[in-house]
C-alpha cells in the first residue's frame, strides 16, 4: 500500500511540475465502495460481500490511474465428495493494486479500466499472496460539483503457477474530489 501510495504522489509530482503551457484537468479524489465478490467456476467458496477504498488520480482529461484497497470476505461451501459432505470456510480475501481507466463522458462518465495488483487469501489452513489482474466497465455520475457515484462490474483473476481463481465483482461506491490542477 505504501509503494501505491509513494508512486501516486511521484505521477502527481511530475504531473505539478510539468510546464505551464501544457493544458491541466487533473484531480486527486477519495473514494469507498462496496458491494458482492461472486466466485466463478469454484466449487469450494460461495459469495460474500467486499468493500475497499480507490484513490482516483486523473493525469489528462481522458486518462486515470487509480490506487486501490480491496478486503472481502467469502462465504462457506458444503461439498459432496464421495458420498460424505465437507464444509469448506470462506476465504477472508485482501488486495491492494493499481488500475488505469479511459474516463469518457461528462455528467454520466463510462470507463474501462485494467489492473494489478496483489491479493492475500486467508482461510483455515490456507494463507497464500498472489498477483491478480483485473479488468471491467464502470459508469459514473456526478451529483453534485464534488461527489460522484459509481457503479461498477469486473473480473478479477487471482493466479498462482498457471492456475487461477476468479471473481466476478459488483460495486457501488461514492467518490469525493479532494482538489483538481487547473
Amino acid at each position: 500500500m505504501k509503494r501505491l501510495l509513494i508512486l501516486a504522489v511521484a505521477l502527481l509530482a511530475l504531473h505539478l511540475a510539468s510546464p505551464v503551457s501544457v493544458a491541466r484537468a487533473g484531480s486527486v479524489g477519495l473514494g469507498l465502495y462496496g458491494g458482492e465478490s461472486i466466485p466463478v467456476l469454484q466449487d469450494d467458496v460461495d459469495k460474500g460481500t467486499m468493500y475497499g477504498v480507490r484513490v482516483p488520480v486523473k493525469l489528462v482529461p481522458l486518462f486515470m490511474l487509480e490506487p486501490f484497497y480491496a478486503s472481502s470476505k467469502l462465504g462457506e461451501k458444503t461439498v459432496d465428495i464421495a458420498g460424505l459432505s465437507y464444509t469448506r470456510d470462506g476465504f477472508d480475501e485482501t488486495s491492494y493494486g493499481l488500475n488505469a481507466m479511459l474516463s469518457m463522458g461528462g455528467p454520466v462518465q463510462f470507463y474501462p479500466y485494467a489492473g494489478i495488483g496483489s491479493t492475500k487469501l486467508k482461510r483455515t489452513g490456507i494463507e497464500s499472496t498472489f498477483t491478480s489482474y483485473d479488468f471491467g466497465f464502470g459508469v459514473g455520475f456526478h451529483v453534485i460539483p464534488k461527489i460522484e457515484l459509481h457503479i461498477r462490474g469486473e473480473l478479477q483473476a487471482v493466479v498462482d503457477n498457471g492456475a487461477s481463481r476468479k471473481f466476478g465483482n459488483a460495486t457501488l461506491g461514492v467518490s469525493y474530489s479532494l482538489f483538481s490542477m487547473p
